[in-house]
């Protein structure tokens, strides 16, 4: 296991987020090394690294939209809660999902809380239920956008 490609790819891949994360803080690596090591095993482990599982050129287009939506999701809760009456009505959403790999739900349902004022409440069978800080908003469109950029990892056009 040590020494195969996919196992030294995902300790490079880990080790760059790491670096990315602490900011490059060389007093990080006390606790980075062993969590990168045991992230590394632990994905390798479980298959979740290997290379015909997933699309490097999706991972490159899930990144920004990952950045992006992870700033969008802090500003609008922030403006929300700050405001002198703070707008929200939270309330639960349910939606259906249409990824079929188990590993693209998993990424998909672990991100939903990037989406403003979202977080994943439940998954039972192919609905996942969303708690969102406002039922108003269009969240049918905000997550299938979301499931679009995770499917396209797996290889799954929605």
């Amino acid at each position: 296991m040590l020494f195969e490609r996919s196992f030294w790819l995902s300790l490079l891949l880990l080790g760059a987020f790491w670096l990315l994360l602490s900011g490059g803080d060389a007093s990080s690596w006390v606790v980075g090394v062993p969590a990168v090591i045991a992230g590394a095993w632990a994905g390798h482990a479980l298959g979740a690294f290997r290379g015909d599982m997933w699309s490097f050129t999706g991972v490159l287009r899930y990144l920004p939209f990952f950045l992006a939506e992870s700033v969008r999701g802090g500003v609008d809760v922030t403006r929300r809660v700050m405001a002198s009456v703070p707008r929200v009505d939270p309330g639960l959403h349910d939606y259906p999902l249409t990824l079929k790999d188990p590993h693209a739900r998993l990424l998909f349902v672990n991100s939903v809380s990037l989406l403003p004022g979202t977080l994943a409440a439940d998954l039972c069978d192919d609905v996942l239920v969303v708690h969102a800080i406002d039922r108003a908003v269009a969240l049918d469109r905000e997550l299938l956008a979301l499931e679009r950029v995770v499917g396209r990892i797996y290889g799954e056009s929605l």
